[in-house]
């Protein structure tokens, strides 16, 4: 009953993501500059929560709107009811809803779901990535100077040694080009399917990555932290890659790759 409720979940929000683009709504603003939320926002997490509970009412639940809802379960559902909040806002169709289950501490399965592109991801924990049903893999490009790039940036900007605008200068000058889409899952899932060859962000919680970094590694890609650590979406820093340019993007980003 997971992926069905999973999948159902997915696509019932996409479906109300993309009836609320172009409309008009109610926008709030959180904590930084531009980091809004919409009543869709909120709306679209209402509806995926009553799908997970009708299924499994024992289950925790971390989502981006209303936090933790804790229960005493193996199985928690990490939600993201609209990943490109700012892009919806705008109606710019990069956004989607991103959903990932964990259990006993492993990201298990994700979705990820862009109804204004009709691009629907799922990955399951050793049983492949795939768009739209086809399988996907992330590309074969062997060196940082000749890929193509993906970030983001924070709404409240964190003034560190190789911070967010430091790595990105440090690439651009190279001209190696950078991407910014303003939605986490979906750089992830297009690393996955081949579509750039990596991406790098400073700041992220658990609901923007948990469900698009196990799409990279089932697509036959690597995630790890800013250290090549284990990655785990519950510490802020990502790299995620073909693998084929891992350890070479890992440099540039500490400013060791000379």
């Amino acid at each position: 009953m997971l992926k069905p409720t999973l999948i159902k979940a997915a696509k019932a929000s996409g479906a109300l993501i993309k009836e609320k683009i172009n409309s008009k709504f109610l926008i709030e603003h959180k904590e930084g500059p531009n980091n809004l939320v919409t009543e869709v926002d909120k709306a679209s997490e209402a509806l995926i929560m009553n799908i997970i509970r009708e299924s499994f009412p024992d289950h925790y639940i971390l989502s981006e709107e209303i936090g933790a809802l804790e229960m005493d379960s193996s199985y928690k559902w990490i939600i993201d009811p609209i990943d490109g909040t700012v892009n919806f806002a705008n109606g710019i169709p990069l956004c989607c809803v991103s959903i990932a289950i964990e259990k006993d501490g492993v990201i298990i399965m994700g979705a990820v779901y862009n109804p204004m592109l009709d691009e629907f991801f799922f990955a399951e924990k050793n049983n492949g990535a795939y768009l739209n049903d086809h399988r996907i893999h992330v590309s074969d490009q062997h060196q940082v100077k000749h890929a193509c790039l993906v970030t983001g940036f924070p709404y409240s900007y964190l003034n560190s040694e190789n911070g967010p605008l430091e790595v990105f200068g440090r690439l651009i000058r190279e001209g190696i080009p950078v991407r910014r889409l303003g939605s986490a899952a979906i750089d992830l899932c297009w690393v996955a399917a081949g579509r750039f060859d990596g991406y790098y962000e400073h700041k992220l919680q658990a609901w923007d990555s948990a469900a698009g970094f196990l799409m990279v590694e089932e697509a036959g890609g690597k995630v790890t932290d800013f250290k090549g650590d284990y990655y785990s979406p519950y510490q802020p820093h990502l790299v995620a890659t073909n693998r084929k340019i891992h350890d070479e993007l890992l440099k540039w980003i500490s400013n060791t790759h000379q």
